[in-house]
């Protein structure tokens, strides 16, 4: 069985691993490769090799790593297929999700070939008689990306472009349950020009996280993940004097008003809760239906989600895949049993769901629970699968107020006709990213992914002008050059205009 390994220095080693991991095809249940798990000299070893490329890296100009970014872009342009295939192959999500998972990472590349322009520093003219200011900002160091099994491609792509445009040096250490795109990305990188060791990948589990986070030449820590997770990654990297951006969980919650188009609204709830088996941080996995239409929004979406057509991702019919892992499906399937057990009314069931010649495959149908209540462990834990629960509320400011109290503060939608309630909704919300009429408001590149409360951990978001900012630190300079024999000017009072 083949063993993937790490990515040190340019090229792929083995190390010191003496501990595997399997990897999965999510649609067969047969186990495809195993995957090295990195010991802390390997941990070390890629630390090391970043730290060696960094110097010439920071020091390369704009130009030159403009176009190394525009080779990896090409790059990745051409071999998206490739990519989105091994995608499918290990997560288990649909080839055209796969494929839209890598052309939304690609927008981020795409994003950081602008860095000569996004790093272009402030001027001020004679800020006081014959002193000229201006600012300009530098990156920070070897930065160290720690991804989710969810989007094994456009994770990564959120951080270590923008990374490695600004100057730094990158070890991503991505999910070991899917670990293939990673390496293909890393083959992509060498190709593109990028010098060794600028981009290595270190596969493992927990040891690997925690020898990252504790490595003194790491400099910044990017993490996407659950909300323990991500708790533990701040506190830790924090407390170890590096900067932090740590993303954690979600309960994304859609309202549907009265005003809105029903079918419309609940074609999107549908897409936005099933689509790749509800494995997204932005899924929509809380809907609520506002006011006295919330059975015909039953109705609408229990329809829709019965015709949901679930398979194997690499079959071209196929709609919503199987989940990650076997343990994961019986944990989603334990939470539907619950949900049950509490006093929700299950009137969609997914736990019996089998793909004729995939028996052995993790496979949920669509699930849907109606007469869900904040007390209960399906609404109040991450799902992170194929279920969406159904709230009720009198009207949109009992629905604002049951999004507010929720821990959670990553995504939200509204659909709806009535500018004002949107607009009430928008500013009344403490989420970080709103959809208005639109299930899963990811944001473009050029703008930051984010969520407020237990959702992320620390003050900047991914990507975008925050994640420039993130990237880099800034120097101010001011200068002053006197003509000769001129008087120095110089006093003992505090300096001013």
């Amino acid at each position: 069985m083949a063993v993937i390994e790490h990515w040190i220095g340019g090229k792929a080693v083995a190390g010191h691993s003496a501990r595997t991991a399997p990897v999965y095809d999510p649609a067969t249940g047969r186990q495809r490769h195993e995957v090295l798990l990195a010991t802390p000299r390997d941990a070390a070893a890629a630390v090391d090799a970043a730290r060696a490329a960094y110097d010439g890296w920071s020091q390369t100009s704009l130009t030159r790593r403009a176009r190394v970014l525009f080779a990896f872009r090409d790059l990745v342009d051409r071999n998206a297929e490739r990519l989105a295939e091994l995608i499918t192959a290990e997560h288990g999500k649909v080839l055209s999700d796969a494929l839209g998972e890598v052309r939304r990472g690609l927008e981020v590349v795409e994003f950081a070939c602008g860095i000569p322009t996004l790093l272009k520093g402030d001027y001020s003219d004679q800020v006081s008689t014959g002193v000229d200011t201006w600012s300009f900002r530098e990156p920070i160091g070897v930065c160290a990306g720690i991804t989710p099994f969810n989007f094994p491609a456009m994770v990564p792509m959120w951080m270590f472009p923008v990374a490695i445009a600004c100057g730094n040096t990158f070890v991503l250490k991505p999910s070991e349950r899917d670990p293939s795109a990673s390496m293909l990305l890393a083959e992509l990188w060498r190709e593109a020009g990028l010098p060794d060791g600028v981009f290595n990948v270190l596969h493992g589990d927990r040891v690997a996280v925690d020898a990252l986070i504790d490595a003194p030449e790491v400099a910044a820590v990017s993490f996407v993940g659950s909300t323990p997770v991500a708790r533990h990654v701040h506190e830790r990297a924090s407390a170890a004097g590096k900067r932090v951006q740590a993303l954690g969980g979600a309960k994304n919650h859609a309202i549907v008003l009265p005003d809105a188009d029903v079918g419309f609204a609940a074609d999107h709830l549908v897409a936005g809760a099933y689509g790749s088996a509800g494995e997204r941080c932005m899924a929509v996995s809380a809907a609520v239906a506002v006011g006295p239409g919330a059975d015909r929004v039953v109705d609408a979406v229990a329809r829709r989600a019965r015709a949901v057509r679930v398979g194997p991702g690499a079959h071209p019919d196929s709609e919503m895949g199987p989940v990650v892992t076997r343990e994961a499906r019986e944990r989603i399937a334990a939470l539907i049993g619950t949900g049950a057990e509490q006093g929700g009314q299950v009137v969609l069931d997914g736990r019996e769901h089998v793909v004729p010649g995939h028996e052995q495959g993790f496979f949920l149908g669509p699930t849907l629970i109606d007469q869900v209540r904040r007390d209960m462990d399906v609404y109040r834990e991450e799902i992170f699968g194929p279920v969406l629960c159904v709230l009720r509320a009198g009207d949109v400011d009992e629905a604002i107020a049951l999004i507010n109290a929720n821990p959670y503060g990553n995504g939200t939608a509204i659909f709806t006709s009535s500018g004002e309630s949107a607009r009430r909704f928008q500013r009344g919300v403490q989420v970080g990213m709103i959809g208005i009429n639109v299930p899963v408001p990811v944001p473009m590149a050029f703008y930051s992914f984010g969520g407020w409360k237990e959702s992320l951990f620390g003050d900047k978001h991914v990507h975008g002008p925050e994640g420039v900012a993130f990237y880099t630190r800034a120097k101010v300079v001011t200068a002053r050059w006197p003509r000769p024999r001129e008087d120095s000017g110089a006093g003992f009072d505090f300096p001013s205009n």
